[in-house]
């Protein structure tokens, strides 16, 4: 009974000495802004690393930040990229001691052909918060909807023999981030193409051309019926930002 005693208190006082450690993540576009609320956020997962314990876990939410304190102001040592609004994850955690933790972040959490993930590790001090601009994970990509074809669609081959077969792309950066001519974020500096497959051989690769805001076209002719597959892919070699989505459509007879 003396050695459970001694044991109860030990434990006791391990937990009276735990301290409330908060913690600010957030999952910024590379060469973007943040990933907020408008996108319907990043997940984010923070385990202890010894166990593989989830601590805190929930969304990104806030705006995607000030695109000209993020991408045009010269950053000084010690400045700040956030403001109030900029989309965060605040994990508050309660631990006793030093604890060695990983933070993963899955973004875009509502586009999944997109949807990366990035973590990182760190020791987290009890009481020692972590804010201000706080944790920030760096999302490479592109988020990319084919909206022409349709998935599976069929297509009578009478329609379009003879005829260029278009195709339409959205794409915008991984924040949301509007892709335009000549903008901030320059379709002039990105490379889109399609590649093509039917009965799963290659036929050719596709040039995809800004038409609106986001969007990307091109074309091409189809002669012969069979099973398509088509893949979009964007590729900016300044930032190494890439991305892809795929569709399956069937021209028949």
């Amino acid at each position: 009974m003396k050695q459970l005693f001694i044991l109860l208190l030990l434990v006791s006082g391990l937990g009276s000495y735990a301290k409330e450690t908060k913690v600010i993540i957030r999952a910024k576009a590379r060469d973007g802004k943040f990933v907020g609320s408008s996108l319907g956020g990043a997940y984010i997962i923070i385990r202890n690393n010894l166990n593989n314990q989830i601590l805190a876990e929930g969304k990104t939410a806030g705006t995607t930040g000030n695109t000209q304190l993020i991408m045009q102001t010269p950053l000084s040592r010690g400045g700040s990229i956030c403001d109030d609004q900029t989309a965060k994850f605040e994990a508050n955690i309660d631990i006793a001691e030093p604890t060695a933790v990983s933070i993963t972040v899955y973004a875009p959490l509502n586009n999944r052909q997109a949807q990366t993930k990035v973590s990182t590790e760190l020791w987290l001090i009890p009481g020692k918060h972590i804010l201000g601009d706080g944790i920030i994970l760096e999302i490479p990509g592109f988020i990319i909807d084919i909206l022409t074809p349709r998935t599976h669609q069929y297509i009578p081959l009478h329609t379009i023999a003879g005829k260029p077969f278009a195709v339409q792309a959205n794409m915008v950066m991984m924040c949301g981030c509007v892709i335009q001519k000549g903008g901030i974020w320059n379709a002039d500096k990105i490379e889109v193409k399609g590649i093509l497959k039917k009965d799963g051989q290659y036929i050719r690769e596709v040039e995809l051309s800004l038409i609106a805001t986001n969007l990307f076209e091109g074309n091409f002719p189809i002669t012969t019926r069979g099973d398509y597959e088509l893949t979009v892919y964007a590729y900016d070699p300044a930032t190494g930002n890439t991305g892809i989505d795929k569709v399956n459509y069937v021209v028949f007879e």
